[in-house]
């Protein structure tokens, strides 16, 4: 059994500027412990940038020398997960106790991953998830994840998982997790729209598991000035409204959406009110028919070069 206060942190990084990213979720890290909660979920791409609007210059059939530029700088203000922001975050988490799930954009070699980070208190960073399937542009900047970073981590405050945005919708995704006994489902993401809640209500239900959902609260105003945004220049303009919410495992708002502007979200978590929805409902349990249904996961690493040696 576990009850605690868990959190969702609704909050604007600062775009192509990672440390100041990573320095402002250390902060909220402390404020969110302050309150008593013990975990913390931020949003899709808080350190990194999530370049909403940005086009890097790329009609079909062509990509133009300004959006290989726009690229360089993107992939400048990614991070390694040896890097300073990294260790600030985790400098946090073992200050605080708290366990924390980010999402970061990932940069290794040429490629960059949407990637949500775990963090564990004082063990530091313990595990990472990179999301399999960019959605629409996302996938001229960001590369694709394989089966071998899909953890659900067994905790004192609850098996706990992370599937971002629009993988949520992927129904043999959430079937691999649900498998793996998540329950607390964490669901870093840009999407603001009016229907997110209604799929974070259903997976909540689906899963019988609490779900965290974050979303950043951002205007123009953020990103710099020169930054090649397709809904305009205005610094007024939102660009992502928020949305954040979090969910019991029988589908009960606990808190949110919030669309007001930046915010911590909080609710108690009570881990007994998983088992207790899976009464009726477990979707890799009892209500699975495996004698007409099944699902193969492949979780082993695919890399694109495999080299052998003679002994």
């Amino acid at each position: 059994m576990a009850r605690y206060k868990a959190a969702v942190v609704q909050a604007a990084a600062h775009p192509f500027d990672p440390m100041a990213s990573a320095a402002k979720a250390a902060a909220l890290i402390h404020e969110a412990a302050a309150a008593g909660a013990r975990l913390a979920v931020f949003p899709e791409a808080f350190v990194g940038t999530y370049p909403k609007g940005a086009s890097f210059g790329t009609p079909v059939g062509m990509r133009k020398p300004e959006g290989r530029r726009d690229f360089q700088r993107y992939h400048e203000g990614a991070i390694a997960l040896d890097g300073p922001e990294v260790a600030a975050i985790a400098e946090a988490t073992a200050e605080t106790g708290l366990f924390v799930v980010i999402g970061v954009i990932e940069r290794d070699g040429g490629t960059l991953y949407c990637t949500a980070l775990f963090f564990d208190g004082a063990a530091g960073l313990v595990a990472k998830h990179r999301k399999l399937m960019p959605t629409g542009a996302e996938r001229l900047i960001w590369g694709f994840g394989d089966g071998s970073t899909m953890p659900v981590l067994d905790t004192p405050l609850g098996k706990v998982g992370a599937v971002i945005c629009w993988e949520n919708y992927m129904p043999a995704m959430r079937m691999a997790m649900y498998a793996k006994g998540i329950s607390i489902w964490c669901a870093p993401t840009a999407d603001d729209r009016d229907g997110w809640l209604a799929s974070m209500r259903h997976i909540a239900l689906e899963g019988r598991t609490f779900v965290l959902s974050a979303c950043q609260h951002i205007t123009r105003a953020a990103y710099p000035a020169e930054y090649d945004c397709a809904l305009g220049d205005d610094p007024d303009t939102v660009l992502m409204r928020g949305g954040s919410c979090i969910i019991g495992p029988l589908g009960d708002v606990l808190a949110g959406p919030d669309y007001a502007g930046e915010t911590i979200l909080y609710a108690e978590i009570d881990t007994e009110e998983v088992v207790r929805g899976k009464y009726d409902f477990d979707v890799t349990g009892h209500y699975a028919r495996p004698d007409i249904f099944s699902l193969t996961v492949d979780e082993r690493p695919k890399t694109c070069v495999v080299r052998t040696v003679e002994d």
